[in-house]
Formats: C-alpha cells, structure tokens, sequence
C-alpha cells in the first residue's frame, strides 16, 4: 500500500488546558464536541453504533480523563497522551468507537456472547475499491472464548488512491458481515465529508 507521509497532528502537552481552565471551558466545550460528533456517527442495523474520533473527540477524552481522575502531575498527563493520541487518525485510516448497545442487562448478555468476533466483521467501501475491513482492539483484547465486548475501537486503513476518491465526493459504504449481525447502508454525505477531512 502507498503510505502518504503527511500525517494528522497528535495533540501536545501544551495545547491541553489547566483544570481551572478546563472547568471554565468546559459546558461550551462539551456542546461543540457533541454538536461535531453528529456528522462522525454512522448507526448500523439496530444495536451498533461507530463514533469516529478525531483530535477534537480525543483532546474532549483526554481533557475528560485529566478532570475526571484530577490528574494535574506531568507524568499522569503524558500517560494520558500517549493512552488517547494513537485513536487520532493519521491521514491515510479512519479510526472509530464502536459500541454494542443493548439497554436491558439480560439482552445485552446473551447477544455479546452471541456476536464474538462482530468487531472484526466491520467494513468500509470507498465507492468503485474493495473493502476495507476493520482492524480491532489493538490496544488490549476486548473478547473471551465466552463473549465479546460492548467497546471496541477500530482502525480502517485507505489506499492513496481510496482517499483521493473520497476527497474528490465519491460514496462512501458501511455494514458488519457477521453471521448473527448483518447491517449496511450509504453514509450520508455530510458524515462522508466530515469523515474526508481526517484524510491527508
């Protein structure tokens, strides 16, 4: 595959807020981040949602956990960095939270052990390419021999010539291929565009 060499920009230790400032800041930036995930949201079928990350959502995460854990010591916050910087993409993948959303506690159970494997079973297609199937959990391991996860995150990676399609408005598809979930649709254009701009 052609690798490009521009990649997205990580976010710094000095670009991240105090937690004064952050507390400040924090109710309008909140509203911004959920205001941008709307065009980064793709739901397939009725109980899988894919949120893709970006800076903003990760820098929010990261200012979240800083706040949350009330870690202000610059080991705990390069900890944090080094935790969320790799789901920003890097100019050639998209790189998505995928959750399994099953409200009642019973349902949720027998169909997380139901769908082992669903995380590897994602796909995007550029319009007129293959698919490109999704690369889970490289983090840590998100599944047993018994069930699966309700989190994953994936990494989709695109061919040179696959973004430059997508940057130039070509479709751009979504489903899972699992025996015991199956779902896809066209991704609506908005999302297409917001999601073309992670691209280098």
């Amino acid at each position: 595959m052609n690798q490009s060499s521009t990649t997205m920009p990580k976010i710094q230790r000095d670009s991240l807020l105090t937690l004064e400032s952050y507390a400040r800041q924090r109710a309008d930036f909140r509203a911004r981040v959920i205001e941008h995930k709307k065009h980064r949201t793709v739901q397939l079928g009725d109980s899988v949602t894919l949120i893709f990350e970006d800076e903003l959502t990760i820098r929010y995460q990261i200012q979240e956990m800083l706040r949350v854990e009330r870690i202000f010591e610059e080991k705990g916050i390069q900890d944090e960095l080094e935790t969320y910087n790799p789901l920003v993409p890097d100019g050639r993948n998209f790189k998505a939270t995928m959750m399994l959303e099953y409200p009642d506690p019973e349902e949720r159970q027998r169909w997380l052990s139901k769908l082992i494997g669903v995380e590897d079973k994602v796909w995007i297609q550029v319009r007129g390419f293959e698919r490109s199937w999704a690369i889970a959990d490289e983090d840590l391991e998100r599944e047993n021999e018994h069930k699966t996860s309700s989190v994953h995150f994936l990494r989709f990676e695109l061919t040179d010539d696959m973004a430059r399609a997508l940057k130039s408005g070509v479709g751009l598809s979504m489903g899972i291929d699992h025996p015991q979930y199956q779902a896809g649709l066209e991704v609506p254009a908005a999302v297409r565009d917001a999601l073309a701009k992670d691209l280098a």
